[in-house]
């Protein structure tokens, strides 16, 4: 299993009229700490694409335990729990300075050939990436 934390500082723009973040914006900070997870292990979605493999979201679960506010700095643990192959899933944890746990979510990616248009598996490079994480 691989885990990775990523902390984002909300902003006054993410917040509703309540000052609480706006649902929508989990989304976002889901992919910005699948992003710096992935550049964690030494490989970028920018990279990835120079491959010529991009990575769609086919799948997104969301639930809602807390806000978060303006002004506070939430923490994303992100955890990917099986080897990835055609698909790769992420699974979030936000919790706040506090350590209360705010929200849990996850995204299904899969692994696209952009010349073809069709899955694929993740490349080589990456999967050696996340081998020493999934070892039997």
């Amino acid at each position: 299993m691989f885990i990775h934390e990523t902390t984002i500082r909300t902003r006054y723009a993410e917040t509703d009229q309540m000052g609480y973040v706006y649902y929508g914006n989990y989304a976002s900070y889901y992919e910005v700490a699948r992003t710096e997870m992935l550049r964690s292990t030494g490989i970028t979605y920018r990279e990835l694409e120079e491959m010529g493999v991009m990575m769609p979201v086919t799948d997104m679960t969301c639930k809602y335990m807390q806000p978060a506010r303006y002004d506070d700095l939430i923490t994303i643990k992100t955890y990917i729990r099986q080897r990835p192959n055609v698909r790769i899933n992420f699974e979030y944890e936000v919790f706040n300075e506090a350590g209360v746990l705010l929200n849990t979510g996850s995204t299904q990616l899969v692994f696209v050939d952009m010349k073809r248009n069709r899955p694929c598996k993740a490349p080589a490079i990456f999967q050696e990436k996340m081998a020493p994480y999934f070892s039997v």
